[in-house]
């Protein structure tokens, strides 16, 4: 007789199928079905997957290659290594894992993840810089108030004066999201200047003086003289974020002139640029490390040197993955995350948090191979390619053409295989290539 166990594993059964960027992977047994959802243009490649997996069913792709623009997966699956196991769905920083699951499981509540957050603190007016500011469109903001038409309609022919003081003036965005009458002129953010706007204007063709827009400036920066029709109202609203799509960047808590973003990172570590492969590095041919680092810390300085701003980092490692001159090594001192509960499985979870700042994953050895401890960061040294002699090779193609007919002769390639007298070999080979000849 089977239990009950013993029946549903013999009826576990896996499946894979691809909608779109997402690869859908499936394993279902009379008792359960746990669906894994990949999303491969989430993913950076920072290969933190990778080194939890238990039992080695992921693997990092061509990451200097897709980097660069390959349209490949950064990940790979082994259907057949993997257990659903979940460890990938809760430690992947840009959420490209997801699971469903029907049956009688824990909660994922239940599985230690991150701890991490980006909020806003009380010093919060709001305003619409971080929304601008953030290269990953994760925030959102959502103003509670009357924008100025309705408060006090455009009134025609009405004279006075306003002005900007740009000494004052942070670029808020709250004049701007009240009155038609202001236009606040966008820039090319960098790691090094992270404000979204470089200037405001009044359009005084949409400006009938009203004052409202002096009453709400945070700042007193806009000064009217005209005709005060109406009361401004209070700024009310709030910043919501988007936990799927932020990063943890920091961008939000550079550019906000009210120290009203608080951040906590998920890992904690430090980013190094290798010195002598820094020279080695073409920041504007390559870009590799620009286009998979979820933080936009990269930057070209002055003198054309590759650049970063270590502050706005999160320790994924994606750009040591893509990058082909072995120009950055980062290291990983603390993860922070939830707590691990006692479960059959605890000591495997915790031996995979251990292996994302250690780098060494204490599996079963199923190989039989010898563990190597992880070199250290060296200098990046180019092989140089063979240089061919071009009659030599065309002297070995016209002598390779002459002799691979023979080898299409059975007999030959019997004796090729059973016989130790090369003289009689050669002797059959140069007879077999004269009948060719003639």
């Amino acid at each position: 007789m089977t239990d009950d166990r013993d029946e549903a594993s013999m009826s576990l059964e896996k499946e894979m199928d691809v909608d779109g960027t997402h690869f859908i992977y499936r394993q279902i047994s009379n008792r359960s079905r746990k669906v894994l959802d990949y999303d491969y243009k989430r993913c950076i490649g920072c290969g933190i997957c990778v080194g939890l997996c238990p039992t080695k069913a992921l693997e990092l792709g061509p990451m200097k290659e897709i980097s660069m623009g390959l349209d490949a997966p950064p990940v790979t699956m082994d259907l057949d290594k993997c257990t659903f196991c979940s460890m990938c769905v809760q430690f992947c920083p840009m959420h490209a894992y997801s699971m469903t699951e029907e049956g009688d499981f824990p909660s994922h509540d239940k599985f230690p993840r991150y701890d991490d957050f980006v909020r806003t603190n009380d010093k919060c007016l709001p305003c619409a810089l971080c929304e601008a500011a953030c290269p990953e469109d994760a925030i959102v903001l959502e103003l509670d108030m009357p924008i100025k038409a309705e408060v006090s309609p455009f009134k025609e022919g009405m004279e006075g004066l306003i002005e900007i003081d740009t000494e004052k003036c942070n670029l808020c965005g709250l004049c701007a999201r009240f009155c038609d009458a202001f236009l606040l002129i966008e820039k090319e953010k960098t790691p090094t200047d992270v404000r979204p706007f470089e200037q405001l204007l009044v359009d005084e063709d949409k400006c009938d003086y009203c004052t409202l827009c002096q009453d709400l400036c945070p700042e007193e920066a806009i000064r009217v003289v005209g005709e005060k029709r109406g009361e401004a109202p209070p700024v009310a609203g709030r910043v919501l974020i988007d936990d799927m799509k932020c990063t943890r960047c920091t961008w939000c808590q550079v550019v906000c002139p009210y120290d009203a973003m608080d951040i906590k990172k998920p890992i904690e570590g430090k980013i190094t640029l290798i010195a002598p492969n820094v020279s080695k590095c073409d920041p504007l041919g390559c870009h590799g490390c620009f286009n998979v680092c979820p933080s936009h810390l990269w930057y070209v300085s002055k003198d054309g040197k590759i650049a970063m701003q270590e502050d706005m980092c999160t320790y994924c490692g994606a750009c040591v993955n893509a990058c082909p001159k072995d120009v950055m090594y980062v290291e990983r001192h603390l993860v922070h995350h939830t707590e691990i509960p006692d479960s059959p499985w605890a000591n495997q979870w915790r031996d995979a948090l251990d292996s994302m700042v250690t780098g060494k994953r204490h599996l079963p050895d199923v190989s039989r191979t010898l563990e190597v401890e992880p070199e250290p960061p060296r200098e990046h040294v180019e092989v140089e390619p063979p240089r061919i002699n071009s009659d030599l090779l065309a002297l070995a193609i016209e002598n390779l053409e002459k002799v691979t007919p023979v080898f299409s002769n059975t007999s030959i390639r019997r004796m090729l295989e059973r016989s130790d007298d090369v003289e009689l070999l050669r002797a059959r080979i140069r007879e077999q290539m004269l009948e060719k000849e003639q």
